[in-house]
C-alpha cells in the first residue's frame, strides 16, 4: 500500500490456495492458526495506507469451510491471484467508534 500510495483500495477478487491460515473468529480476541491445504473461497475488505480490514473464507480438502478476520500468518500454497481496485478520489482511514469499541472505516474526499 505504501509503495503504490493506495489511499482507498478494496479487494476486487482473489483466487488461490494457502498452507497456513490465521483467522480471528467473530467475538474472539485470539488468533486461530491452521496448517494444511486450503482453497481460498472468498477474500473481501478494504485497504488504506495505515492498515486493512480483511475477511477470509477458506475450504479444507473435504469442503468444510472456515472464515473470519484475516490475520498475519497466512502462507500461499501454490498461487494467489489478487485483484485490488482503488477509488482515486477518496481516502480510507480508521477512526475510533464509541459503539463498537473498534477503529471503523471512515471515507473522505482526497
Amino acid at each position: 500500500m505504501q509503495q503504490n500510495q493506495l489511499h482507498a483500495a478494496w479487494i476486487a477478487g482473489c483466487t488461490g490456495s494457502l498452507t497456513d491460515v490465521a483467522l480471528r473468529y467473530a467475538g474472539q480476541e485470539a488468533t486461530t492458526s491452521l496448517t494444511g491445504t486450503f482453497e481460498v473461497i472468498s477474500l473481501n475488505g478494504t485497504l488504506e495506507l495505515t492498515g486493512e480490514h480483511l475477511h477470509l473464507a477458506v475450504s479444507d480438502p473435504y469442503g468444510a469451510m472456515l472464515g473470519g478476520h484475516m490475520m498475519p500468518g497466512c502462507t500461499v500454497r501454490t498461487t494467489l491471484e489478487l485483484v485490488i481496485g482503488e477509488l482515486p478520489a477518496l481516502t480510507f482511514s480508521r477512526q475510533p467508534c464509541a459503539i463498537s469499541g473498534y477503529d471503523e472505516l471512515h471515507i473522505s474526499s482526497r
